[in-house]
């Protein structure tokens, strides 16, 4: 197909899988259709995929803060890793500076308040609950709360909660997180088209492709990769997933996917763990282990359909690298993939290749769609919620305790 963003190949070999799988066949094809039906549903998580998905803002109600030239966004989880991905694998269309704060760092907030004018900079606080212990944490330390401030932006659920409330006491702009739609799912919405908006991304491309895993000629991947899924986990034959990126532009958008395959599968026992592998660093590090280690691993190998322009000289070099010479790295890379893929085959270990065919807005968005959809129908597949967090639930109350 011509206009084909991504090309999804899938290997994962039948003595992996268990033979009795014919419930796993006959439940996705009734999830998928629900889902389907429920994609208009406004109540649903599946709704932020629709292309009649209203936002909580306006915007005219941005354009103000389309001036500011650095950015600094605060969150934990969901609330942020969505904005980092669209931030690295489109950096290069994107004129301003950006700086993301996840974590409790006091050395990255030290840096922060002595380099930047905090005045001349716009501060995007994200929260679904509103009461995110670390993302408050972070925003209190950093005293940039005043009233009637034109540069803070903070997005939560509209009830009860600290952020919203101190919206309402300091007159500070707020945008309403859907409470249907939780926060490793938000990418879509607000949380991750907001920033986006702001970083100068077309936000009608980024959601462009979002329904193509719904044509039934690109709905085969989905259904095959989503069923051989739930039955690796249901076997327990595979424990990890590795995703062997040789594009560094996705590594943030795979840190993403860490979460959400993490915090959603990773229930009653169940689970497959999650693991981001940059290639080709990793093959100087943990390949000896990936291919003469334990057959427990699942690869996702991520490549790029794109030669470079840069070139390599190798005449200055003895004999022995003149095959080098007038190589692309991109050349280079693409061998050491294809040298990858052919011993995982000759050594029968499982994976997926996705090929990404451009740096585009509706590539992100596909990539995007694919994995919420997939990892939500696993998690169906082996009947848990894939959309709650009990255990972490579990910790952020222990913690509150702790604290008082």
């Amino acid at each position: 197909m011509k206009n084909k963003k991504i090309i999804y190949r899938n290997y994962i070999q039948k003595k992996y899988l268990n033979k009795k799988n014919s419930d796993l066949k006959k439940n996705y094809f009734d999830i998928f259709k629900k889902i389907t039906m429920n994609l208009e549903n406004t109540r649903d998580t599946f709704h932020a995929l629709s292309k009649d998905f209203k936002f909580n803002f306006k915007m005219t109600d941005l354009r103000h803060f389309k001036k500011f030239k650095k950015i600094i966004i605060i969150g934990m989880g969901g609330s942020i890793l969505g904005s980092e991905a669209i931030y690295n694998f489109l950096e290069k269309k994107i004129k301003k500076e950006f700086i993301f704060i996840n974590n409790i760092d006091e050395n990255k907030l030290y840096s922060i308040k002595k380099k930047i004018n905090l005045n001349e900079t716009l501060f995007i606080i994200i929260s679904k609950s509103g009461n995110t212990i670390e993302t408050i944490s972070n925003l209190l330390a950093l005293k940039i709360i005043k009233n009637n401030s034109k540069n803070i932006i903070l997005i939560s659920e509209k009830r009860d909660n600290p952020l919203y409330t101190l919206s309402k006491k300091m007159n500070l702009f707020h945008i309403e997180h859907k409470n249907y739609i939780g926060g490793r799912y938000s990418v879509l919405s607000e949380v991750g088209i907001v920033p986006a908006y702001l970083m100068g991304i077309n936000i009608t491309k980024l959601r462009q492709k979002l329904r193509s895993h719904f044509y039934a000629n690109n709905n085969f991947f989905l259904k095959d990769s989503a069923i051989k899924m739930a039955n690796l986990i249901r076997s327990n034959k595979i424990k990890n997933i590795i995703f062997f990126n040789y594009v560094p532009e996705l590594n943030k958008f795979l840190y993403w996917c860490q979460q959400l395959i993490a915090e959603s599968l990773g229930k009653k026992g169940k689970g497959i763990l999650p693991l981001v592998s940059p290639a080709p660093k990793d093959h100087h590090s943990l390949l000896q282990l990936y291919l003469d280690g334990p057959k427990d691993k699942l690869f996702c190998v991520f490549c790029l359909d794109l030669n470079t322009d840069i070139k390599i000289n190798s005449n200055t070099m003895k004999e022995k690298f003149k095959f080098l010479n007038k190589k692309s790295l991109s050349q280079i890379k693409k061998a050491q993939k294809n040298s990858f893929l052919k011993t995982l085959k000759k050594k029968n270990i499982p994976f997926r290749e996705f090929i990404i065919k451009d740096f585009s807005e509706e590539a992100l968005g596909e990539l995007f769609s694919y994995f919420i959809l997939e990892t939500a129908i696993i998690g169906k597949l082996l009947r848990i919620n894939p959309f709650d967090q009990p255990a972490v639930e579990q910790v952020k109350i222990y913690t509150k305790q702790k604290l008082k």
